[in-house]
Protein backbone atom coordinates (compact mmCIF):
# COMPACT_ATOMS: atom_id res chain seq x y z
CA UNK A 1 0.00 0.00 0.00
CA UNK A 2 1.46 3.35 -1.01
CA UNK A 3 2.19 5.88 1.69
CA UNK A 4 2.28 9.66 1.61
CA UNK A 5 -0.26 10.97 -0.91
CA UNK A 6 -1.50 7.39 -1.45
CA UNK A 7 -1.09 7.07 -5.22
CA UNK A 8 -3.28 3.96 -5.06
CA UNK A 9 -4.52 1.89 -2.16
CA UNK A 10 -4.93 -1.18 -4.34
CA UNK A 11 -1.79 -2.84 -5.65
CA UNK A 12 -1.60 -5.74 -8.09
CA UNK A 13 -3.60 -7.95 -5.72
CA UNK A 14 -5.58 -5.92 -3.23
CA UNK A 15 -4.60 -3.62 -0.37
CA UNK A 16 -1.68 -4.81 1.75
CA UNK A 17 0.34 -3.58 4.69
CA UNK A 18 1.80 -4.49 8.07
CA UNK A 19 -0.87 -5.35 10.64
CA UNK A 20 -1.54 -2.63 13.22
CA UNK A 21 0.71 -0.27 11.28
CA UNK A 22 -0.61 0.79 7.87
CA UNK A 23 -3.04 -2.19 7.77
CA UNK A 24 -4.98 -1.29 10.92
CA UNK A 25 -8.61 -1.53 12.13
CA UNK A 26 -9.33 2.13 11.36
CA UNK A 27 -8.34 1.62 7.72
CA UNK A 28 -10.31 -1.63 7.50
CA UNK A 29 -13.48 -0.03 8.88
CA UNK A 30 -13.29 2.79 6.36
CA UNK A 31 -12.52 0.38 3.50
CA UNK A 32 -15.58 -1.64 4.55
CA UNK A 33 -17.75 1.45 4.51
CA UNK A 34 -16.31 2.42 1.12
CA UNK A 35 -17.07 -1.01 -0.36
CA UNK A 36 -20.58 -0.93 1.08
CA UNK A 37 -21.23 2.52 -0.35
CA UNK A 38 -20.33 1.62 -3.95
CA UNK A 39 -21.82 -1.88 -4.29
CA UNK A 40 -25.46 -2.73 -4.86
CA UNK A 41 -27.33 -3.62 -1.71
CA UNK A 42 -27.08 -7.33 -0.95
CA UNK A 43 -24.98 -9.75 1.07
CA UNK A 44 -21.21 -10.07 0.71
CA UNK A 45 -19.21 -13.20 1.51
CA UNK A 46 -16.03 -12.90 3.57
CA UNK A 47 -13.20 -15.33 4.33
CA UNK A 48 -9.66 -15.21 5.69
CA UNK A 49 -6.33 -16.96 5.65
CA UNK A 50 -4.98 -18.05 9.07
CA UNK A 51 -2.73 -15.05 9.79
CA UNK A 52 -2.74 -13.90 13.40
CA UNK A 53 -4.23 -10.53 12.40
CA UNK A 54 -6.93 -11.90 10.08
CA UNK A 55 -9.75 -11.97 12.63
CA UNK A 56 -9.02 -8.39 13.68
CA UNK A 57 -9.06 -7.13 10.09
CA UNK A 58 -12.10 -9.25 9.22
CA UNK A 59 -14.29 -7.92 12.01
CA UNK A 60 -13.15 -4.35 11.39
CA UNK A 61 -14.08 -4.51 7.72
CA UNK A 62 -17.34 -6.27 8.63
CA UNK A 63 -18.16 -3.36 10.97
CA UNK A 64 -17.70 -0.91 8.12
CA UNK A 65 -19.81 -2.99 5.76
CA UNK A 66 -22.60 -3.49 8.27
CA UNK A 67 -22.61 0.22 9.09
CA UNK A 68 -23.67 0.82 5.48
CA UNK A 69 -26.40 -1.83 5.69
CA UNK A 70 -24.55 -4.77 4.12
CA UNK A 71 -25.22 -8.29 5.40
CA UNK A 72 -22.19 -10.60 5.73
CA UNK A 73 -21.81 -14.32 4.98
CA UNK A 74 -18.80 -15.51 6.97
CA UNK A 75 -17.17 -18.55 5.34
CA UNK A 76 -14.33 -18.86 7.85
CA UNK A 77 -10.76 -19.80 6.88
CA UNK A 78 -10.67 -21.08 3.29
CA UNK A 79 -8.50 -20.49 0.19
CA UNK A 80 -9.07 -17.36 -1.87
CA UNK A 81 -10.37 -19.34 -4.90
CA UNK A 82 -12.84 -21.14 -2.61
CA UNK A 83 -14.33 -17.78 -1.64
CA UNK A 84 -14.42 -16.75 -5.29
CA UNK A 85 -16.19 -19.98 -6.23
CA UNK A 86 -18.79 -19.43 -3.50
CA UNK A 87 -19.52 -15.89 -4.73
CA UNK A 88 -19.71 -16.99 -8.36
CA UNK A 89 -22.13 -19.85 -7.67
CA UNK A 90 -24.53 -18.19 -5.20
CA UNK A 91 -27.18 -16.02 -6.80
CA UNK A 92 -27.81 -12.85 -4.87
CA UNK A 93 -24.35 -12.63 -3.29
CA UNK A 94 -23.05 -9.27 -4.53
CA UNK A 95 -19.37 -9.93 -4.05
CA UNK A 96 -16.77 -10.96 -1.54
CA UNK A 97 -13.86 -9.81 0.58
CA UNK A 98 -10.81 -11.98 1.25
CA UNK A 99 -8.56 -11.08 4.16
CA UNK A 100 -5.11 -12.24 3.08
CA UNK A 101 -1.62 -11.06 2.24
CA UNK A 102 -1.04 -14.19 0.13
CA UNK A 103 2.70 -14.94 0.06
CA UNK A 104 3.86 -11.97 2.17
CA UNK A 105 5.52 -12.50 5.59
CA UNK A 106 3.24 -13.12 8.59
CA UNK A 107 3.31 -9.55 9.86
CA UNK A 108 1.48 -8.43 6.71
CA UNK A 109 -2.21 -8.68 5.92
CA UNK A 110 -4.45 -7.48 3.15
CA UNK A 111 -7.90 -6.92 1.71
CA UNK A 112 -8.85 -8.38 -1.68
CA UNK A 113 -12.23 -7.48 -3.21
CA UNK A 114 -14.22 -9.96 -5.29
CA UNK A 115 -16.87 -8.99 -7.84
CA UNK A 116 -20.28 -10.66 -8.23
CA UNK A 117 -19.00 -13.05 -10.90
CA UNK A 118 -16.17 -14.31 -8.69
CA UNK A 119 -13.43 -12.36 -10.45
CA UNK A 120 -11.27 -9.79 -8.69
CA UNK A 121 -12.48 -6.20 -8.76
CA UNK A 122 -11.69 -4.31 -11.94
CA UNK A 123 -9.44 -1.24 -11.72
CA UNK A 124 -12.57 0.88 -12.15
CA UNK A 125 -14.26 -0.76 -9.16
CA UNK A 126 -11.08 -0.37 -7.09
CA UNK A 127 -10.93 3.32 -8.02
CA UNK A 128 -14.53 3.76 -6.90
CA UNK A 129 -13.64 2.30 -3.49
CA UNK A 130 -10.57 4.54 -3.26
CA UNK A 131 -12.61 7.63 -4.10
CA UNK A 132 -15.27 6.73 -1.53
CA UNK A 133 -12.62 6.03 1.12
CA UNK A 134 -11.68 9.72 1.21
CA UNK A 135 -15.26 10.88 1.81
CA UNK A 136 -17.53 11.10 4.86
CA UNK A 137 -19.58 7.97 4.20
CA UNK A 138 -23.15 8.04 5.50
CA UNK A 139 -24.14 5.17 7.80
CA UNK A 140 -27.62 3.64 7.85
CA UNK A 141 -30.18 4.00 10.63
CA UNK A 142 -29.96 1.65 13.62
CA UNK A 143 -32.71 -0.66 12.35
CA UNK A 144 -31.01 -1.13 8.94
CA UNK A 145 -27.55 -2.21 10.16
CA UNK A 146 -26.26 -5.35 8.44
CA UNK A 147 -25.90 -8.69 10.18
CA UNK A 148 -23.37 -11.57 10.06
CA UNK A 149 -24.26 -15.20 9.48
CA UNK A 150 -21.66 -18.02 9.46
CA UNK A 151 -21.91 -20.64 6.71
CA UNK A 152 -20.01 -23.94 6.77
CA UNK A 153 -19.11 -26.23 3.89
CA UNK A 154 -17.79 -23.74 1.33
CA UNK A 155 -14.38 -25.45 1.28
CA UNK A 156 -15.72 -28.90 0.50
CA UNK A 157 -18.10 -27.59 -2.17
CA UNK A 158 -15.12 -25.92 -3.82
CA UNK A 159 -13.08 -29.13 -3.68
CA UNK A 160 -15.92 -31.09 -5.29
CA UNK A 161 -16.11 -28.51 -8.07
CA UNK A 162 -12.39 -28.81 -8.77
CA UNK A 163 -12.62 -32.61 -8.93
CA UNK A 164 -15.52 -32.37 -11.40
CA UNK A 165 -13.23 -30.63 -13.92
CA UNK A 166 -10.53 -33.31 -14.10
CA UNK A 167 -10.49 -37.01 -15.03
CA UNK A 168 -10.85 -38.15 -11.44
CA UNK A 169 -11.20 -41.82 -12.37
CA UNK A 170 -7.86 -41.86 -14.19
CA UNK A 171 -6.20 -40.25 -11.18
CA UNK A 172 -7.73 -42.82 -8.81
CA UNK A 173 -6.69 -45.75 -11.02
CA UNK A 174 -3.09 -44.49 -11.16
CA UNK A 175 -2.76 -44.83 -7.34
CA UNK A 176 -0.42 -41.85 -7.11
CA UNK A 177 1.73 -40.84 -4.15
CA UNK A 178 2.58 -37.17 -3.63
CA UNK A 179 4.23 -34.90 -1.09
CA UNK A 180 2.00 -31.94 -0.25
CA UNK A 181 3.13 -28.73 1.47
CA UNK A 182 0.29 -26.32 2.35
CA UNK A 183 2.66 -23.73 3.91
CA UNK A 184 0.56 -23.64 7.13
CA UNK A 185 -1.93 -21.61 5.10
CA UNK A 186 -5.56 -21.52 4.06
CA UNK A 187 -5.51 -24.84 2.15
CA UNK A 188 -4.52 -27.04 5.12
CA UNK A 189 -7.99 -28.61 5.15
CA UNK A 190 -9.21 -28.32 1.57
CA UNK A 191 -6.27 -29.66 -0.44
CA UNK A 192 -5.66 -32.75 1.76
CA UNK A 193 -9.41 -33.39 1.42
CA UNK A 194 -9.09 -33.16 -2.35
CA UNK A 195 -6.21 -35.67 -2.31
CA UNK A 196 -8.30 -38.07 -0.23
CA UNK A 197 -11.28 -37.80 -2.58
CA UNK A 198 -9.00 -38.44 -5.57
CA UNK A 199 -7.52 -41.54 -3.95
CA UNK A 200 -4.05 -39.97 -3.76
CA UNK A 201 -1.63 -41.04 -1.02
CA UNK A 202 -0.37 -37.69 0.28
CA UNK A 203 2.62 -37.20 2.58
CA UNK A 204 1.68 -33.97 4.38
CA UNK A 205 4.12 -31.19 5.23
CA UNK A 206 3.12 -27.98 7.02
CA UNK A 207 -0.57 -28.86 6.81
CA UNK A 208 -1.55 -27.45 10.20
CA UNK A 209 -2.91 -23.90 10.01
CA UNK A 210 -0.62 -21.43 11.75
CA UNK A 211 -0.60 -17.73 10.91
CA UNK A 212 3.05 -17.35 11.91
CA UNK A 213 4.05 -19.78 9.09
CA UNK A 214 6.48 -21.80 11.26
CA UNK A 215 7.33 -24.35 8.56
CA UNK A 216 8.78 -21.82 6.14
CA UNK A 217 7.92 -18.46 4.62
CA UNK A 218 4.65 -18.59 2.69
CA UNK A 219 6.19 -17.63 -0.66
CA UNK A 220 6.68 -21.02 -2.41
CA UNK A 221 10.18 -20.37 -3.77
CA UNK A 222 12.89 -22.97 -4.22
CA UNK A 223 14.80 -21.74 -1.16
CA UNK A 224 11.67 -21.93 1.02
CA UNK A 225 10.73 -25.44 -0.12
CA UNK A 226 13.95 -27.29 0.76
CA UNK A 227 12.06 -29.85 2.88
CA UNK A 228 9.55 -30.56 0.11
CA UNK A 229 12.37 -30.99 -2.39
CA UNK A 230 14.29 -33.32 -0.08
CA UNK A 231 11.32 -35.50 0.86
CA UNK A 232 10.05 -35.77 -2.72
CA UNK A 233 13.50 -36.74 -3.98
CA UNK A 234 14.07 -39.56 -1.48
CA UNK A 235 10.62 -41.17 -1.64
CA UNK A 236 8.65 -42.86 -4.39
CA UNK A 237 6.34 -39.85 -4.76
CA UNK A 238 5.47 -38.89 -8.33
CA UNK A 239 5.43 -35.15 -7.52
CA UNK A 240 5.86 -32.60 -4.76
CA UNK A 241 3.29 -29.82 -4.52
CA UNK A 242 3.13 -26.58 -2.56
CA UNK A 243 0.69 -23.71 -2.06
CA UNK A 244 1.29 -20.12 -1.05
CA UNK A 245 -0.50 -18.70 1.99
CA UNK A 246 -3.97 -18.26 0.47
CA UNK A 247 -3.66 -21.16 -2.00
CA UNK A 248 -4.43 -19.31 -5.20
CA UNK A 249 -1.07 -20.52 -6.49
CA UNK A 250 0.76 -23.84 -6.71
CA UNK A 251 4.31 -24.90 -7.54
CA UNK A 252 5.79 -28.33 -8.19
CA UNK A 253 8.82 -30.53 -7.55
CA UNK A 254 9.49 -33.32 -10.04
CA UNK A 255 9.63 -37.01 -9.16
CA UNK A 256 13.44 -36.76 -8.88
CA UNK A 257 13.30 -33.84 -6.44
CA UNK A 258 13.87 -31.04 -8.94
CA UNK A 259 12.16 -27.72 -8.25
CA UNK A 260 10.21 -26.60 -11.32
CA UNK A 261 9.96 -22.84 -11.94
CA UNK A 262 6.43 -21.68 -12.67
CA UNK A 263 7.13 -21.30 -16.37
CA UNK A 264 7.35 -25.08 -16.73
CA UNK A 265 4.07 -25.91 -15.00
CA UNK A 266 2.40 -23.12 -16.98
CA UNK A 267 3.83 -24.54 -20.22
CA UNK A 268 2.99 -28.14 -19.33
CA UNK A 269 -0.65 -27.43 -18.52
CA UNK A 270 -1.00 -25.08 -21.51
CA UNK A 271 0.27 -27.84 -23.79
CA UNK A 272 -2.13 -30.35 -22.25
CA UNK A 273 -5.06 -27.97 -22.67
CA UNK A 274 -4.25 -27.08 -26.28
CA UNK A 275 -3.82 -30.72 -27.29
CA UNK A 276 -7.00 -31.78 -25.46
CA UNK A 277 -9.03 -28.96 -27.02
CA UNK A 278 -7.52 -29.28 -30.49
CA UNK A 279 -6.16 -25.73 -30.37
CA UNK A 280 -7.20 -22.56 -28.60
CA UNK A 281 -5.87 -19.30 -27.17
CA UNK A 282 -3.53 -19.12 -24.18
CA UNK A 283 -2.80 -15.85 -22.33
CA UNK A 284 0.09 -14.88 -20.06
CA UNK A 285 1.93 -11.66 -19.06
CA UNK A 286 4.76 -10.08 -21.05
CA UNK A 287 7.20 -11.31 -18.39
CA UNK A 288 6.51 -14.97 -19.25
CA UNK A 289 9.28 -17.23 -20.52
CA UNK A 290 9.35 -18.02 -24.24
CA UNK A 291 9.13 -21.68 -23.23
CA UNK A 292 5.38 -21.23 -22.82
CA UNK A 293 4.92 -19.53 -26.19
CA UNK A 294 7.02 -22.16 -27.98
CA UNK A 295 5.12 -25.07 -26.44
CA UNK A 296 1.69 -23.57 -27.13
CA UNK A 297 2.43 -22.75 -30.75
CA UNK A 298 4.16 -26.07 -31.50
CA UNK A 299 1.07 -27.84 -30.13
CA UNK A 300 -1.27 -25.96 -32.47
CA UNK A 301 -2.46 -23.21 -30.15
CA UNK A 302 -2.33 -19.41 -30.18
CA UNK A 303 -0.26 -17.57 -27.57
CA UNK A 304 -1.04 -13.99 -26.53
CA UNK A 305 0.73 -11.61 -24.14
CA UNK A 306 -1.06 -9.38 -21.62
CA UNK A 307 0.00 -6.76 -19.12
CA UNK A 308 1.21 -8.11 -15.76
CA UNK A 309 -1.40 -9.17 -13.20
CA UNK A 310 -3.67 -12.20 -12.93
CA UNK A 311 -6.91 -10.12 -13.13
CA UNK A 312 -5.67 -8.69 -16.43
CA UNK A 313 -4.89 -12.17 -17.76
CA UNK A 314 -8.31 -13.42 -16.62
CA UNK A 315 -10.19 -10.57 -18.31
CA UNK A 316 -8.27 -11.04 -21.56
CA UNK A 317 -9.35 -14.69 -21.49
CA UNK A 318 -12.96 -13.71 -20.79
CA UNK A 319 -13.04 -11.19 -23.63
CA UNK A 320 -11.26 -13.33 -26.23
CA UNK A 321 -12.26 -16.90 -25.42
CA UNK A 322 -8.99 -18.09 -23.90
CA UNK A 323 -8.89 -21.76 -22.97
CA UNK A 324 -6.11 -21.31 -20.40
CA UNK A 325 -3.89 -18.66 -18.90
CA UNK A 326 -1.68 -17.82 -15.98
CA UNK A 327 1.53 -16.43 -14.60
CA UNK A 328 5.02 -17.79 -14.08
CA UNK A 329 4.60 -17.64 -10.28
CA UNK A 330 2.24 -20.63 -10.15
CA UNK A 331 -0.97 -18.67 -10.71
CA UNK A 332 -3.07 -20.76 -13.13
CA UNK A 333 -6.50 -19.87 -14.56
CA UNK A 334 -9.00 -22.46 -15.77
CA UNK A 335 -12.01 -20.76 -17.42
CA UNK A 336 -14.37 -23.75 -17.30
CA UNK A 337 -14.01 -23.60 -13.50
CA UNK A 338 -13.58 -19.88 -12.78
CA UNK A 339 -11.67 -16.84 -14.02
CA UNK A 340 -9.12 -16.55 -11.23
CA UNK A 341 -5.89 -18.13 -10.07
CA UNK A 342 -6.65 -21.50 -8.54
CA UNK A 343 -3.98 -23.56 -6.78
CA UNK A 344 -6.09 -26.67 -6.14
CA UNK A 345 -7.25 -26.75 -9.75
CA UNK A 346 -3.62 -26.53 -10.86
CA UNK A 347 -2.64 -29.44 -8.62
CA UNK A 348 -5.54 -31.61 -9.76
CA UNK A 349 -4.64 -30.95 -13.40
CA UNK A 350 -1.00 -31.91 -12.87
CA UNK A 351 -2.18 -35.14 -11.23
CA UNK A 352 -4.28 -35.90 -14.30
CA UNK A 353 -1.34 -35.20 -16.62
CA UNK A 354 0.96 -37.49 -14.62
CA UNK A 355 -1.68 -40.24 -14.50
CA UNK A 356 -2.13 -40.12 -18.28
CA UNK A 357 1.28 -39.07 -19.63
CA UNK A 358 3.93 -40.21 -17.14
CA UNK A 359 6.61 -38.68 -14.88
CA UNK A 360 7.11 -34.93 -14.77
CA UNK A 361 10.85 -35.18 -15.41
CA UNK A 362 10.22 -36.94 -18.71
CA UNK A 363 7.61 -34.39 -19.79
CA UNK A 364 9.67 -31.34 -18.81
CA UNK A 365 12.82 -32.67 -20.50
CA UNK A 366 11.11 -32.35 -23.88
CA UNK A 367 10.49 -28.62 -23.52
CA UNK A 368 12.71 -25.83 -24.92
CA UNK A 369 14.89 -24.16 -22.29
CA UNK A 370 16.06 -20.59 -21.90
CA UNK A 371 18.35 -18.76 -19.50
CA UNK A 372 16.59 -16.03 -17.56
CA UNK A 373 17.66 -13.37 -15.07
CA UNK A 374 15.65 -10.90 -13.00
CA UNK A 375 17.15 -7.75 -11.46
CA UNK A 376 15.71 -4.80 -9.55
CA UNK A 377 16.84 -1.18 -9.43
CA UNK A 378 15.48 1.26 -6.87
CA UNK A 379 13.96 4.36 -8.45
CA UNK A 380 12.01 7.27 -6.92
CA UNK A 381 8.38 7.17 -8.05
CA UNK A 382 8.63 10.65 -9.54
CA UNK A 383 11.45 9.52 -11.88
CA UNK A 384 9.75 6.39 -13.24
CA UNK A 385 7.94 7.99 -16.18
CA UNK A 386 11.01 9.85 -17.42
CA UNK A 387 13.26 6.80 -17.07
CA UNK A 388 10.80 4.62 -19.00
CA UNK A 389 10.57 7.21 -21.76
CA UNK A 390 14.34 7.42 -22.12
CA UNK A 391 14.74 3.62 -22.16
CA UNK A 392 12.17 3.36 -24.97
CA UNK A 393 14.09 5.99 -26.96
CA UNK A 394 17.47 4.24 -26.81
CA UNK A 395 16.39 0.58 -26.90
CA UNK A 396 17.65 -1.41 -29.87
CA UNK A 397 15.34 -4.15 -31.13
CA UNK A 398 11.61 -4.62 -31.55
CA UNK A 399 10.12 -2.42 -28.81
CA UNK A 400 6.58 -2.90 -27.43
CA UNK A 401 4.97 -1.05 -24.53
CA UNK A 402 2.07 -3.29 -23.53
CA UNK A 403 3.37 -3.15 -19.95
CA UNK A 404 6.72 -1.48 -19.42
CA UNK A 405 9.26 -1.60 -22.25
CA UNK A 406 9.82 -4.99 -23.84
CA UNK A 407 12.65 -5.36 -26.36
CA UNK A 408 12.52 -8.50 -28.50
CA UNK A 409 15.58 -9.84 -30.30
CA UNK A 410 16.00 -12.80 -32.62
CA UNK A 411 17.54 -14.74 -29.74
CA UNK A 412 15.75 -13.46 -26.65
CA UNK A 413 14.09 -10.48 -25.00
CA UNK A 414 14.38 -7.91 -22.21
CA UNK A 415 11.57 -6.33 -20.19
CA UNK A 416 12.04 -3.16 -18.13
CA UNK A 417 8.99 -2.53 -15.98
CA UNK A 418 8.30 -0.04 -13.20
CA UNK A 419 6.71 -1.50 -10.07
CA UNK A 420 3.19 -0.21 -9.43
CA UNK A 421 3.55 -0.39 -5.64
CA UNK A 422 7.27 0.05 -4.86
CA UNK A 423 9.95 2.60 -5.83
CA UNK A 424 11.81 0.29 -8.19
CA UNK A 425 12.23 -1.01 -11.73
CA UNK A 426 12.27 -4.72 -12.51
CA UNK A 427 14.51 -5.88 -15.33
CA UNK A 428 13.86 -9.29 -16.92
CA UNK A 429 16.23 -10.82 -19.46
CA UNK A 430 15.93 -14.13 -21.31
CA UNK A 431 17.89 -15.81 -24.08
CA UNK A 432 19.01 -19.24 -25.23
CA UNK A 433 22.54 -17.90 -24.63
CA UNK A 434 23.38 -17.49 -20.93
CA UNK A 435 26.06 -14.92 -21.67
CA UNK A 436 23.68 -12.74 -23.67
CA UNK A 437 21.07 -12.98 -20.91
CA UNK A 438 23.50 -11.55 -18.37
CA UNK A 439 25.03 -9.03 -20.78
CA UNK A 440 21.66 -7.53 -21.70
CA UNK A 441 20.37 -7.40 -18.13
CA UNK A 442 23.52 -5.57 -17.03
CA UNK A 443 23.31 -3.23 -20.01
CA UNK A 444 19.77 -2.13 -19.24
CA UNK A 445 20.42 -1.95 -15.52
CA UNK A 446 23.21 0.50 -16.32
CA UNK A 447 20.88 2.57 -18.50
CA UNK A 448 18.16 2.66 -15.82
CA UNK A 449 20.67 3.78 -13.19
CA UNK A 450 22.07 6.40 -15.58
CA UNK A 451 18.65 7.88 -16.35
CA UNK A 452 17.64 7.86 -12.68
CA UNK A 453 20.67 10.03 -11.98
CA UNK A 454 19.58 12.34 -14.77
Amino acid sequence: MCSGDRMRMFGTNGIRGIANADMNPELAIQVGKAIGSVLDNGPLAIATDPRTSSQMIKYAICSGLMATGIDIIDLGVIPTPALQYYVKTHTGVRGGVMITASHNPPEYNGIKCIAEDGTEFTKEQESMVEDAYDTDIQCVQWDCIGQIVSVAGAGEAYVDAVISHVDAESIRKAKLKVVLDCSNGAACETTPLMMKKLGVDAVLLNCMMDGTFPGHESEPTESNLSELIEVTGRTDAVVGMAHDGDADRCVFVSNTGRYLPGDFSLALIAQHRVVTNGGGKVYAPVSTSSTVKDVVESSGGEFHYTAVGSPIVARAMMENGGIFGGEDNGGLIFPEHQYCRDGAMGMATILEIIAKEGPLDDLISKMPRYHSLKLTVRCPNERKELVAKRIAEVAEGNVTTLDGIRIDYDDGWVLIRASGTEPKFRIYSESSDEGLTKERSEHYRGLVEKFIEG
